[in-house]
């Protein structure tokens, strides 16, 4: 196959009301009489399925009960007691493989209470600019720790930290709070700065400050907030992308699918930010959906996702899976990146071997295919910074440290959650959870030697 040997990489590709209308919000909120109806659905079951269903333990048929009686802050409530960061949560959580896969409507009527839907009516109502806050501090404890990362980790961490009455700070690397949801989803799934509208949310309950532009990178860092703090929570996400590691890879138009979202996330004008007219996206996960459909949205005339196996072996769900195909994106499977070809330096398309199942392993073919392309994404993964964990004390299991059922890692008086814990989904909601109970574990160990 021949392939184009003039990249066609440009910005501007639609229309002002087109980039407006293609970003907008993709959630389809609810009205309060849907909401009504939709909550009457729910049998408020007594063992809800949902709820063991759900990481962070949110009682679903309580708070739906409670909307369907017009107690829509009671609602707010019993979701936000259970996850400090519902609101995001009802956005980006796979409901449909968490509490909604595990509702006894799907057994009786095929078509489960659309409880993802219900949680972010209740919330967007309550954490509005202007609404009177649900929760208050404690006490003061004079007790202050830092968190190291402001994810949906370091934030849930510090809120519930300063519930109880602790001061917290929060460090991070980037320029805003918020971590992945700020930089790593799609616009569309967080529309109206959603992001920072909820990071104001989570720090008006006070007792928690922000500092951006510090990263931790040595053991003197970490030994300086551990003999300066009561306690440390590391929320440091896994900020380092893995590699193809095929030929070609250095060539201009070949870039991490993180970092294309979060430049997305970041430009105020979108028609500044150049895409190509034939776009490849390696991966098979949600950051490869989010990256693909935004460069389709973009204006990218074709989108080529390409997975390795098959469809039921990609971690992005089924539904994610058909977002990106109604979206125009082309997802092909069995295919393994072998080198990206290119003229002048320039990407022009992705060779890729075709593969298959051999005694039970994934190998490659002699059969090759090649993808032309302008622009390739890298969706393969991320992994931990290489940072002096171990000479720190911290033990690490496959590249990521090893933590607690609280959180607590190997190191005295240092916690840890979200992405870059072992065993973990690399879920918000997960996260959200890991720091969640942190902060308990955390707050029980500093009032016990108080006592």
């Amino acid at each position: 196959m021949s392939l184009p040997t003039v990249p066609d990489v440009k910005a501007a590709r639609l229309s002002a009301c087109q980039y407006t209308e293609r970003f907008a919000d993709a959630g389809n909120p609810l009205t309060p009489a849907q909401a009504l109806v939709e909550a009457e659905r729910c049998l408020y079951c007594h063992d809800a399925p949902c709820t063991t269903a759900c990481p962070t333990s949110i009682d679903v048929p309580s708070f739906i009960h409670r909307i369907a009686d017009g107690n829509v802050r009671g609602a707010a409530r019993a979701i936000l007691e259970a996850n400090p960061l519902g609101g995001m949560c009802a956005r980006v959580c796979p409901t449909e493989e968490l509490c909604e896969q595990a509702c006894v409507r799907n057994t009786e009527l095929g078509k489960p209470v659309e409880i993802g839907r219900l949680q972010r009516f209740a919330v967007d109502k309550v954490t509005a600019p202007g609404v009177t806050p649900l929760f208050t501090r404690a006490a003061p404890t004079g007790k202050h720790i830092a968190v190291v990362g402001a994810g949906p980790a370091g934030l849930a961490c510090a809120h519930v930290l300063a519930r109880h009455g602790h001061d917290v700070t929060i460090f991070d690397a980037h320029d805003k709070a918020g971590g992945l949801n700020e930089y790593g989803l799609a616009t569309y799934k967080t529309a109206g700065d959603f992001a920072q509208r909820e990071v104001a949310w989570l720090l008006s309950i006070g007792g928690i400050s922000v500092q951006t532009g510090w990263k931790l990178e040595t053991v003197a860092q970490l030994e300086e907030l551990k003999a300066k703090y009561a306690a440390v929570f590391l929320g440091v996400g896994m900020g380092a992308v893995n590699a193809l590691g095929v030929p070609g890879e250095e060539l201009s138009g070949v870039r991490s699918a993180v970092d294309f979202i979060a430049e997305l996330r970041q430009t105020k004008d979108l028609s500044c930010l150049p895409i190509g007219r034939r776009v490849v996206v390696i991966g098979g996960g949600m950051t490869a959906v989010d990256a693909a459909v935004q460069a389709k949205l973009l204006g990218a005339e074709e989108v080529t996702m390409a997975y390795r196996r098959g469809p039921e072996a990609m971690s992005a769900s089924k539904v994610e899976q058909e977002w990106a195909q109604t979206h125009g994106v082309s997802l092909r499977h069995w295919l393994a990146p072998i080198a990206i070809e290119g003229t002048d330096g320039h990407v022009t398309g992705v060779r890729f071997a075709r593969q298959v199942i051999e005694g039970g392993k994934v190998v490659a073919t002699k059969d090759e295919v090649v993808v032309p392309a302008d622009m390739v994404f890298k969706a393969i993964g991320q992994k931990l910074e290489v940072q002096p964990w171990p000479d720190a004390g911290i033990e690490l299991q496959g590249g990521r440290i090893v933590v607690s059922d609280t959180g607590r890692t190997t190191l005295p008086g240092v916690w840890a959650g979200g992405d870059c814990v072992a065993g973990g989904r690399d879920l918000t909601v997960e996260a959200v959870e890991h720091g969640k109970r942190a902060a308990l574990s955390m707050h029980a160990e500093l009032t016990a030697k108080q006592a």
